[in-house]
């Protein structure tokens, strides 16, 4: 086996060393509101930085981009510069609200050789992109993308999950699911690849989360911290020259040789934007849009038939149906009771997750004789429920027109489509192709084993959601040393900032911190109840799972009854509060009522909250609370109702690992 060890090391920061035969020249970009302020400057290569105010953000890096036999940004020959700004209203179905405004300065520098590098300033952020007007295909060796720092950093860094870490080339096969290593830059491991995003403290209160938008027909972007300096340097996978198809019950496609580029490409192109989300303050982070708006704008036309919702699931609780008169698991009796709760709570979807086809074939036409999927469609057709299928990656790529048509016209109305686990430019491009063909059959997408979202929701509004996420599934087989209660109150300030994710909360059997433990066919939340009410909430997901039994739902209808209750997509966010790793609160509306959610650390907090926002009118809640024994038995909760003061402040008290979660509506 021949694997590429050298084309995608990272590469080492530039001494920024003026040559004096080249003319120097620097260029400067200024957010809308002027705290952001971009500096460019041209000599033997191009660099950037970044200041929040007197405040060092991103110090001078350079940027380049490798061809076979050149490379652009070396030696920069300016031709013409120009500058724009936009301030307009974006439409944004199926997310944390249903307008933004996109409002930024824009500084295009077009260079001799036909490249570009395009600059952005918003008021929330800042980003680049190349962009080439070239004939033919370019072959993209590699990208020199960067981000260098005033001083030794704390980051928040997810280090690429893989089994070997001897070189980059394994951890480019991962499920890109890891918690945070909270540490200064110097201690990250530099034989690790860090996944997107990472968050930087940059100092005086002041952070930096780095992620990328728009990626498309082009490998997506790691961090390591090779080179010199506090600087991270991007790393991306080589294309894939051969593989073989193994993993997880044969569903995966394991590289087993690459090539010595990145990427080949139509020479008139744009590249992904690398984006800083900028924040002065934390609750700043989980408000962002910059992600969103950076995506290329919808392709499909018609979004009419896709319709976001709660999906009744059946993995993570093993099909652990009990009180019934026939033997649970993967059989169609089990899925109409599944089909039968989700239409007595009001919830759209039932899913067949993994089994409901042969285990190990890859084919998606070859149903084990246990499921009917035609009478399962029909039986919840006429209950108001339809199917969506779970599909590994190698049972549904090879042949996924025919896959998409079949299903449906069998009335099938999505697939979570999972173990790509691969983040190279022939997987980016699959994630596109789903997307198209999904619009063309009226499908929706979940991508699990999937990275990061990159705004692909946006350009294919039918793509609802993505994994990239240490989520609940987790508590299946994590060790009781894992820490899932400190993560859930990061990742809303990190990964949250990237768009959506399939987290699938919703555990009914509830853990303090001494009491958890991995349990497979019987798994359990870290943290209280409320606060998996609360993770609705706070938690952004268009396709939104309750993981949970149906028998343990109906044990608790009034937990039930509100997270059945809670929209998925939302008209307007406004984020309350929040400290990375401490806390957070969200408030979130959907027509005419609000929802709060609350989460804490494994430290009880008692907190108030400004609804101000609400106005002038009379409101009643309707609030979900932890129990004042929550702390011994995590299941402990109060429901309440009260009215709204007039100050229109709430005070908040949780239990540690816990959570808080309110209907808000007028009388």
């Amino acid at each position: 086996m021949k694997l590429l060890t050298t084309s995608f090391l990272p590469i080492p920061v530039a001494i920024l060393l003026i040559s004096p035969v080249l003319a120097q020249s620097n260029h400067s970009l200024t957010s809308p509101n002027g705290k952001i302020q971009v500096e460019i400057n041209l000599g033997d290569q191009i660099t950037f930085s970044i200041n929040h105010e007197s405040d060092p953000v991103i110090t001078p890096t350079s940027i380049a981009l490798m061809l076979e036999d050149e490379t652009l940004g070396e030696k920069p020959r300016l031709r013409n510069k120009k500058t724009n700004e936009v301030d307009e209203t974006v439409e944004a179905p199926f997310y944390k609200r249903s307008e933004i405004r996109d409002h930024y300065n824009e500084l295009t520098l077009n260079f001799r050789g036909n490249y570009s590098v395009i600059f952005r300033a918003y008021d929330e952020g800042a980003a680049y992109r190349f962009a080439t007007n070239r004939k033919g295909e370019l072959t993209i060796k590699n990208e020199q993308a960067g981000f260098s720092f005033a001083n030794n950093v704390q980051t928040w860094a997810a280090y690429a999950n893989a089994e070997d870490f001897s070189s980059f080339e394994p951890q480019f096969e991962t499920s890109f699911e890891n918690t945070y290593e909270k540490e200064t830059i110097s201690q990250l491991d530099d034989q690790r690849l860090v996944i997107l995003p990472t968050l930087v403290d940059v100092g005086n209160g002041k952070k930096v989360c780095i992620t990328e938008a728009d990626l498309e027909d082009y490998p997506g972007m790691y961090l390591n911290i090779r080179g010199e300096g506090n600087s991270f340097q991007g790393v991306f996978a080589p294309y894939p020259k051969k593989e073989e198809q193994g993993g997880h019950n044969n569903l995966q496609m394991r590289v087993v040789e690459r090539e010595e580029y990145i990427a080949k490409v139509p020479g008139q192109r744009s590249y992904p934007w690398r984006v800083m989300v900028i924040s002065e303050e934390d609750k700043q982070l989980a408000d962002s849009d910059l992600v969103y708006l950076l995506a290329s704008p919808s392709r499909v036309e018609d979004i009419s038939w896709i319709k976001p919702g709660k999906v009744a699931w059946d993995w993570w609780n093993a099909w652990n149906l009990y009180g019934v008169d026939f033997e649970a698991g993967i059989n169609n009796e089990t899925y109409k009771y599944y089909i039968d709760f989700a239409a007595k709570q009001g919830i759209g979807y039932v899913i067949l997750d993994e089994g409901w086809n042969v285990t190990g074939a890859a084919d998606l036409m070859q149903v084990i004789p246990e499921i009917d999927l035609e009478e399962l469609v029909a039986y919840g057709r006429d209950k108001g429920v339809d199917i969506v299928l779970w599909a590994g990656y190698q049972a549904f790529e090879p042949d996924m027109e025919n896959v998409c048509r079949h299903f449906s016209e069998m009335g099938v109305k999505g697939f979570k489509v999972d173990f790509m686990d691969r983040d190279d430019q022939e997987v980016v491009n699959f994630y596109y192709k789903a997307a198209e063909l999904g619009a063309k059959y009226q499908l929706f997408m979940d991508f699990h084993g999937a990275f990061k979202p990159t705004g692909l929701n946006r350009t294919y509004p039918n793509v609802l959601n993505f994994e990239g996420v240490h989520g609940l599934e987790q508590m299946k087989w994590d060790t009781p040393d894992v820490d899932q209660v400190t993560y859930d109150v990061e990742i809303p300030f990190i990964r949250m900032v990237a768009g959506p994710m399939d987290y699938t909360q919703g555990a009914m059997r509830n853990a303090i911190k001494e009491n958890y433990y991995p349990a497979f066919t019987e798994p359990m939340s870290q943290g209280t109840r409320c606060r998996q009410l609360a993770e609705y909430v706070i938690f952004e997901s268009p396709f939104n799972m309750l993981c949970d039994d149906p028998t343990a739902y109906e044990e608790e209808p009034e937990c039930t009854d509100f997270i059945a209750a809670v929209p998925t997509v939302w008209d307007e966010t406004v984020v309350l509060d929040g400290k990375v790793g401490d806390y957070v609160a969200i408030a979130r509306r959907s027509r005419d009522e609000w929802y709060v959610g609350v989460l804490t650390d494994w430290e009880a907090r008692e907190m108030t909250l400004d609804l101000s926002f609400l106005g002038e009118e009379s409101y009643q809640a309707e609030v979900f609370q932890d129990g004042i024994n929550a702390h011994k038995t995590a299941q402990d909760y109060q429901k309440t109702s009260m009215e709204v003061p007039d100050n229109h402040q709430i005070t908040v008290k949780m239990a540690p690992g816990g959570g808080y979660a309110a209907r808000i509506y007028s009388e």
